[in-house]
């Protein structure tokens, strides 16, 4: 699998990529794996307030339906409008063109609690 160093992981199979005052949110590799292909990606909206540890999405494979939960408390500020079209970008590069959706964090130094790459394998 592939967990690169670099971002935070949470429990639940998210990543987090901080990009100057905004989190970007994603699957890791391993939650795309185990779904198998992607057939739909249900993001939250564009203003919508999330909680760190709840729902705030769901991803659908062919073969089963998973929860997004937000890893950091905020304002949802933008989703990747292009996995309307191609949910599949989740499965071929989940750490780029198939980030989910961005948040404005209340607390930055939440991103701080999540596991490292290697925490986050540790407990695979």
């Amino acid at each position: 699998m592939n967990h690169p160093s670099e971002l935070k992981y949470a429990r639940t199979h998210e990543w987090v990529k901080v990009e100057g005052d905004l989190v970007v949110t994603g699957i890791s590799d391993h939650a795309q794996d185990a779904l198998g292909d992607l057939v739909y990606v249900e993001a939250p909206e564009v203003g919508q307030r999330v909680t760190a540890g709840e729902q705030a999405g769901v991803v659908e494979s062919v073969k089963t339906a998973s929860d997004i939960h937000a890893p950091v408390s905020g304002v949802v500020v933008e989703v990747n409008p292009d996995l309307e079209d191609d949910p599949d970008f989740v499965n071929d590069a989940p750490y780029s063109k198939g980030w989910i959706y961005k948040i404005k964090p209340d607390h930055l130094s939440d991103v701080d609690h999540l596991l490292s790459s290697t925490d986050y394998e540790a407990g695979l």
